[in-house]
């Protein structure tokens, strides 16, 4: 079911890419700075899995928390090592400099698709990113897959 429930999460991922709605993400990271922004994102089991096994393809096994509370996938040049596998909250831009954050109502039943597969993987809602991508990267562990 994890294959399954991946290509569903990447199936939302590309029907968000092609809403009209428009973004620009300036790269300046301001959004991946969790503690001074005060969000971090909340992840489903779906979009964890996806995140985790982005990380995994870009060398890494651990989630590591960083000092100044930045996301963990934000590398040394200040651009998302996963931004391919970037969760859903992460392109819905909360990020102001981006252009705020969608309405709700362009993107609800985006949401209510990743809660059905979340539902499906026994979720029970969001896990903040760190927590939810060290739990999918365990997972992944546990099933030998690279």
């Amino acid at each position: 079911m994890s294959d399954d429930a991946i290509a569903a999460v990447r199936g939302v991922y590309a029907d968000l890419a092609q809403r009209p709605v428009t973004r620009n993400c300036t790269g300046i990271s301001q959004c991946c700075r969790f503690r001074l922004n005060g969000r971090t994102p909340f992840l489903t089991k779906g979009e964890a899995m996806v995140a985790a096994l982005a990380w995994r393809a870009v060398g890494r096994k651990e989630v590591v928390a960083t000092a100044d509370g930045s996301c963990p996938f934000l590398g040394k040049t200040g651009l998302c090592q996963i931004y391919d596998g970037r969760p859903f909250g992460c392109r819905t831009h909360f990020c102001e400099a981006a252009g705020g954050p969608y309405a709700r109502n362009e993107v609800r039943d985006l949401i209510q698709r990743l809660e059905v597969i979340d539902r499906s993987l026994g979720g029970n809602g969001g896990v903040n990113l760190p927590v939810a991508v060290t739990e999918a990267m365990a997972g992944l562990q546990r099933k030998g897959r690279r």
